[in-house]
This record gives structure tokens, sequence and C-alpha cells, in this order.
């Protein structure tokens, strides 16, 4: 990201900084508005009474996303303009199936932050802390994903700017990491299931987190702590299967407790 020449690094940094809040912000009213809307085409009422949570979901995330865009925009200016990170523009400076891989390597050590700092999140004294605000959503939906307590948005914004100044990444794999994160992201919380049954029941759902996954995790809280993959859960007897009412296609309770 080219920033005027006249301004100190601080301020170029800052200025990064402003225009990725921006960008992440936009990208959280996007996604989370096409599913929204959506869910009230596909599930008509499905959110019926939620208009004061949804409210509070989106005021919570739009504080998330000024805390995810300070270190992604810091990260962004030493790439462009220092030449800081591993990310790389050239397709040929690393081989071709790398470029798979990196992507991968970047959703599994991303998929096993959240899980440990969200089993964290989930101890008594953090959970009261910060946690509780995301499960303050009862029920979530698609306005849900990026409703955290500052603290919690933190422990989230700082992975992948870290990574990309160990783990090289083409910024195409990048821009997949994150709309990979941003789909899944959404698509988990609003509280019905996008993907068919054929998907969520075979040999890749088993291994895969949709929203059938992490509704049970809004219904019991010691269980289903993964973000995309079901790997630690399954190696740490946390998974707990599916929702039975996303499986049943039935509409959930507004009363229904996280």
């Amino acid at each position: 990201m080219t920033v005027p020449e006249t301004l100190s690094m601080p301020a170029a940094i800052a200025l990064s900084c402003a225009i990725v809040t921006v960008i992440v912000a936009v990208r959280y009213l996007a996604s989370s508005g096409f599913f929204a809307f959506l869910t009230r085409i596909v599930r008509p009422g499905h959110y019926e009474g939620l208009g004061e949570q949804i409210g509070r979901e989106i005021r919570w995330s739009l504080l998330s996303a000024a805390i995810y865009g300070v270190p992604a925009g810091a990260a962004l200016y030493l790439w462009w303009n220092l030449g800081w990170t591993l990310i790389y523009t050239d397709i040929n400076a690393m081989p071709v199936w790398y470029l798979p891989l990196s992507l991968l390597l970047y959703l599994f050590v991303q998929d096993s932050w959240f899980y440990w700092t969200h089993r964290l999140m989930h101890r008594p004294y953090w959970f009261r802390l910060a946690h509780a605000v995301h499960h303050d959503s009862r029920p979530p939906t698609a306005w849900t994903a990026m409703s955290f307590h500052p603290i919690e948005a933190i422990s989230g914004a700082i992975l992948v700017p870290l990574l990309v100044f160990v783990l090289p990444v083409h910024i195409a794999a990048l821009a997949g990491v994150m709309t990979i994160a941003t789909i899944m992201g959404v698509t988990n919380h609003m509280g019905w299931e996008i993907f068919p049954r054929w998907i969520v029941h075979s040999r890749l759902g088993y291994w895969l987190i949709t929203a059938s996954h992490h509704e049970r995790h809004h219904e019991d809280y010691q269980c289903n702590f993964g973000l995309y993959f079901r790997v630690w859960d399954r190696l740490c007897r946390t998974d707990k299967g599916l929702s039975q009412r996303l499986q049943s296609g039935s509409r959930r309770g507004q009363s229904r407790a996280a």
C-alpha cells in the first residue's frame, strides 16, 4: 500500500491501519449483510425479534474491525513499502505446489490457534472477562461472527499479521485465507445449514466445521471449539457432533440459551 512520501513512518503506518480498518468493516457489513438477506429469503422470520441483539452485534463487530485493522494495516505497510514480510506476488518465486499448500498451512495454523485460545476463553475468568460478549448472542445470527470483546478480538487479530513474517505466502493464497475466514465465520453462525446434507454427513464433513457443528457449541459451551476443521476437537475429545435442531431443519427458539 503506497502512502504519501511526505508522511513520517508512524503517520504512514497509522494511515495504512485506518484504511485497512475501513476495508475490514466494509467486508464485515457486506458479508454479514448478504447472508442476513439470504436468511430472510430462505428462512423468513428466522431473526424475528432479534433487532436489539443484532444492533449490539454490529457495534461490537465494528469495534473488532478497528482492532483487526491495526496489525493487518501495519503488516501491509511493512510488506508493500519495506519488503519486511514473506508475502510474494511473483508466482514463480516458489514452487507452484506450494501455493495450495501454503493456503492449507495458514488455515491449519489459524484453526489450531483458534481452538486453543477458544478453549482458554471458556475458562471461567476469561469467559466472564471477554468471551461472554460473543455468547450474549442468543441465538447467534449472520451478524455474530465478529462480535467480540476487544480482548478476544486482539487474540484473533494478531495471528495472520505475525504469520506473514515467518511463513511465505502468495498474495492470492492470503486473499483465499481471508475469504474462507469471512465466509465460514458468517455461515457457521447464521443459525441454519447452508451446506447440503450429503456434504455435512460425508467423509469430508466428518472433518470440516459447518453451521451444524458450531451451533452445537452455542448450545453446549464445553464442546466443538474448532474454527475450520474438527481435528483438534476429535483429538482432544471435545467433539460432540452436530446440532440436532439444525439437522432436523426446525426453527430455533429465541429463548434458547447459548
